[in-house]
């Protein structure tokens, strides 16, 4: 697998990681599929949303694959009294990524990233290196000092 934006970043930032390919399935392009096809506890395979406040400010959350964002956590997060989810037509123009290949890291602009707090349960967890078929292997607070993310409950 080539080095991706958010890998390149990283190496930047001289922060250790682990590229891990997985085979994508362009029908199932869930964080379910990916765990399993990578053989990881699906736990640790972080999904990246993308949201919308009700001031129009753009945020992405990190929470783990099989779970739910909870809006209502993540606008007490982020202090909007309100967000939802973007257009999935939006997400490329905004991020520059494509659905399944969304990264916390190398978005077209510096959004501000909130992590669900399991993610410091655990020594590794998975991000998407920003392709489909390819994820970052990390360890949670390397990730949260690179996006300088918010760690915060984000689940249902």
């Amino acid at each position: 697998m080539k080095k991706t934006n958010a890998a390149r970043i990283l190496d930047r930032l001289k922060i250790s990681y682990e590229l891990k390919e997985y085979k994508v399935d362009p029908n199932d392009l869930s964080a379910i599929h990916v765990a399993q096809e990578a053989g990881m506890n699906i736990k640790t395979v972080f999904k990246t949303l993308v949201a919308r406040s009700d001031k129009n400010d753009i945020v992405m959350a990190c929470i783990p694959g099989d779970d739910e964002l909870d809006l209502k956590k993540l606008a007490k997060a982020s202090g909007h009294k309100k967000m939802e989810m973007i257009h999935l037509k939006e997400l490329q123009p905004l991020t520059g990524y494509i659905r399944g290949g969304c990264s916390p890291l190398g978005a077209k602009k510096d959004y501000p990233v909130f992590i669900d707090e399991t993610a410091l349960n655990w020594e590794k967890i998975a991000v998407s290196a920003g392709i489909r078929g390819g994820q970052i292997i990390i360890n949670p607070n390397d990730l949260i000092n690179a996006v300088k993310a918010t760690v915060s409950p984000l689940t249902k």
